[in-house]
Formats: C-alpha cells, structure tokens, sequence
C-alpha cells in the first residue's frame, strides 16, 4: 500500500509540474501577444503620423497655389497703377498745356483788343493826312486858315493812337522790307540803290509789335 501511494504522489507532483509549465506557457504567450499588440498599435500609429503629414502637404500645395495667385494679382494691380499714374501725369501735362495756351491766347487779345478800332481809325486819319498836304507855305490866307482845325484835329487823333501804342512805320528811305512795306510800284532812280523805298503812297502803322498796316510804297529800281 505504502508503495502504490508513492507512486500515485509521484504521478499528481509530475501533473502538477506540468500544468505549471503549461500555465508558464500560457503567460508568455499572452505576454507575446501583448507585444504584438503593442507592435500594432505602433504600426498603426506611425501609419496615421504618416497619413495626417500627407494630409498636410496636401493641404500646403493649394495654399501655396492661392499665395502665387495672390502675387499675380498684386503684379497686375501695381501696372494698372503705374498705367494710372501714367495718364494722371499725362492729363496734368495737358491740362497746364490747355491753360498755357489760353493765358497766352487771353494776353494776345488783350494785348490787341484794339486793332478793330485802330484799323478803322486809320483812314479818317488819312483823309485828315490829304487835307492838310494841301496847305501852302502862306499860312495867313484862308485855305492855311480853314485847314487849321483839321491840323488841331489831326494832332489830337495822332496823340490818342499814341497813347495806345500805335505807331507810324518809318518807311522813306529804309532798305525795302515785305514784313513792313508793300510795293505799289518801282521806279528806276540815279544814286539810288535798288531796293531802297524811294516814295511813301500810304503810311504804314504798327500797334505795339504787331503790323496792323504795312506802308504802302514806291520801290528804287
């Protein structure tokens, strides 16, 4: 008897031995399994840095697309500008053009506001001019005497035409100038040079610097 519970203690010892290698196992499978969870999760978790950093450069290229569209429009606004300011200078220039010319345009007409009036002055001046080239050296008979008045007159015209800055051509004698004279008629003259004004027809006038009447003359042949 003693025998036989020997050996059946020895076979439970052996059983026992073996279920706790068995539960050994086990342990270590489960701590194998748990690091190849870990593994997962750190594979998964790479796997998701991975595709949030693609995300991200995916979400840079169309922001990178706005930026270069941005700078185009920022390149086209500043030559439409530089366009504007362009035409802005452009305009300025004309508009001191435009005014330029008519300040000068306003002086002239005022500067010779009245040439209509000294042109129409000028023949009764001529008549008063003929009247008196037909008094004599005798200035006591009754033609000198009537023709008087007319000298006051005509003084008093000349004087007035002077005051506005109208003035006689000095023309006798003077080289021939078609600025001032006008040629009626030549005439072949001994120790005269050719080209000289030999003879007055009609006087010429000039208001301030502007011929209003050229003289009217005989020219040296």
């Amino acid at each position: 008897m003693d025998k036989d519970k020997k050996e059946k203690e020895l076979k439970e010892e052996h059983h026992e031995h073996k279920e706790h290698k068995c539960d050994k196992h086990k342990d270590c499978k489960c701590e194998h399994d748990h690091e190849c969870e870990c593994h997962d999760k750190h594979h998964d978790h790479h796997h998701d840095k991975h595709h949030k950093h693609d995300k991200h450069h995916d979400h840079e290229k169309p922001h990178e697309h706005e930026i270069e569209k941005l700078k185009d429009q920022v390149h086209e606004l500043e030559e439409k500008n530089h366009e504007l300011e362009e035409k802005s200078l452009r305009n300025q220039a004309e508009l001191i053009n435009y005014r330029k010319r008519k300040e000068e345009e306003t002086a002239r007409l005022m500067k010779y506001s009245n040439e209509s009036l000294v042109k129409e002055v000028l023949p009764i001046l001529d008549n008063f001019e003929r009247a008196i080239d037909m008094d004599d050296d005798n200035l006591e008979d009754e033609v000198s005497k009537f023709l008087q008045g007319f000298k006051m007159i005509y003084c008093n015209l000349v004087n007035i035409l002077n005051q506005y800055e109208v003035k006689e051509i000095e023309s006798l004698n003077q080289p021939f100038d078609p600025t001032y004279h006008q040629a009626v008629m030549t005439e072949k003259r001994e120790g005269v040079e050719p080209g000289v004004v030999i003879e007055v027809l009609q006087k010429g006038y000039m208001l301030k610097d502007k011929v209003i009447r050229p003289t009217m003359v005989k020219v040296s042949e």
